[in-house]
């Protein structure tokens, strides 16, 4: 697992909390992906509600709350894939 996988996944971990209740998939172009769901956070690759890509540098400044998720999406930096819904409600957790 690289280092930016693994710090990906202590940052979301923290940012994880009760207002989340499906699962999501995050994949960081050319790192790997992270899922995060009832379980908790970690490094895997499967099937999710909804799945988030982006370049691990796009992916650290919404973790780091210097990029807006929505404003990402928008712009062509952040795709969606699957429920919405749940995008959304991920937009909440990871702001």
């Amino acid at each position: 697992m690289s280092d930016i996988i693994t710090a990906a996944v202590a940052a979301l971990s923290e940012k994880a909390g009760d207002g989340f209740d499906g699962s999501a998939k995050f994949v960081l172009q050319g790192e790997g992906a992270i899922m995060m769901d009832s379980n908790g956070v970690r490094a895997a690759d499967e099937e999710a509600d909804v799945t988030l890509t982006a370049d691990p540098e796009v992916f650290q400044s919404i973790l780091e709350g210097d990029l807006d998720p929505t404003s990402a999406f928008m712009s062509g930096k952040l795709a969606i894939d699957g429920d919405m819904g749940m995008a959304m409600q991920l937009a909440g957790v990871l702001a």
